[in-house]
């Protein structure tokens, strides 16, 4: 989209020149510093960039273009052409995409919440949503199940999350709100103060944000296998810069999709995920596990009543939330 332009020069030599001659350049709005969640982008430019032998560069900026929670806005006006959001900050501007971040969905690797999320995104109710953002949605970033790390006694039971302060967003803050926590939704690089500061005693994370953003340096509990959800964080292109490319700097983007997320799965579960349990280890943080029983009735108590209350909020906002629904469960089932 953005052409670097030597018209001058062009017209002083009488020259002809292509513009597809010279280099485009994208900028990328990420957030916090490069991590586990955001090697997907980092391999994509490093593929594009090769495959274009230069002429295409993708300008990875962490926090210098935008809030996180703006990203969709910067992406709607063309204040960058790529960037990276996650649906739970603000998901009335992409409730389509929110069917991922119910809680107890069942999404058991990855691999799986890779495939899923992709089926979504391509999915017409999912793309008539984001079109109102002038957005096009070019991958996911899978993360593993949310557990819960804190300060102070750690719970025993689920009866002792009540009035627990939690940082947790969508579908995993309606699950805590449903054990008597106190959920509250901010965006990661908050967490650490909020935790230091005591506005909120526990958090909810994949274990590389925990790690990325200091909340493992305090914390003093972990819960192994609570697992209500996860969030879904798209990264998005400005569907005009899309359509402005020229076939080859289009084709290298998109065929670079997939290589990008196998890189992200491998690089998160052969290396973020050999560091976290050691981690909580050489820390002492005690690790929580739930019975079978109590997990059980927790996920009873949570996940249906959550899809009823969902499917509601998004046939009032005109989505089609049940044929998302449907596509989920029946992508999880095979």
């Amino acid at each position: 989209m953005q052409k670097k332009l030597v018209t001058a020069i062009a017209l002083t030599m009488g020259a002809t020149l292509s513009l597809e001659a010279f280099a485009t350049e994208w900028n990328v709005s990420l957030w916090g510093k490069r991590r586990a969640f955001t090697e997907h982008v980092e391999k994509l430019a490093e593929l594009v960039e090769q495959k274009t032998d230069g002429q295409f560069k993708l300008n990875l900026s962490y926090g210098g273009l935008s809030k996180n929670k703006e990203n969709l806005d910067g992406i709607s006006i063309g204040a960058f052409e790529m960037a990276q959001f996650c649906a739970g900050y603000h998901p009335d501007k992409n409730p389509s995409i929110t069917v991922m971040e119910l809680p107890f969905l069942g999404v058991s690797s990855l691999r799986q919440e890779a495939d899923i999320s992709m089926a979504v995104y391509n999915h017409p109710a999912a793309k008539k949503d984001l079109d109102r953002w002038n957005a096009t949605l070019l991958m996911p970033s899978p993360l593993p199940q949310y557990n819960i790390l804190g300060k102070g006694e750690a719970p025993s039971t689920l009866k002792d999350f009540e009035g627990l302060a939690v940082r947790a967003t969508g579908g995993i803050g309606a699950a805590m709100r449903e054990v008597g926590a106190v959920p509250s939704s901010m965006s990661a690089s908050e967490v650490r103060q909020a935790l230091d500061s005591g506005v909120i005693s526990a958090a909810s994370f994949a274990p590389h944000a925990h790690m990325s953003f200091g909340t493992v340096e305090v914390g003093e509990w972990w819960t192994t296998n609570l697992n209500p959800g996860s969030v879904n964080c798209p990264v998005v292109v400005n569907s005009d810069a899309l359509a402005d490319l020229s076939e080859e700097h289009r084709e290298a983007l998109l065929s670079s999709v997939d290589e990008s997320l196998d890189h992200y799965i491998s690089f998160y579960e052969n290396k973020t995920m050999a560091r976290w349990w050691p981690t909580l280890e050489e820390r002492g943080i005690k690790q929580v596990s739930f019975s079978d029983d109590a997990l059980a009735a927790f996920r009873e108590r949570v996940a249906a009543p959550a899809a009823k209350a969902w499917l509601a909020d998004m046939q009032a906002k005109g989505v089609d939330g049940q044929a998302l629904l449907d596509l989920v469960e029946s992508e999880l089932a095979k």
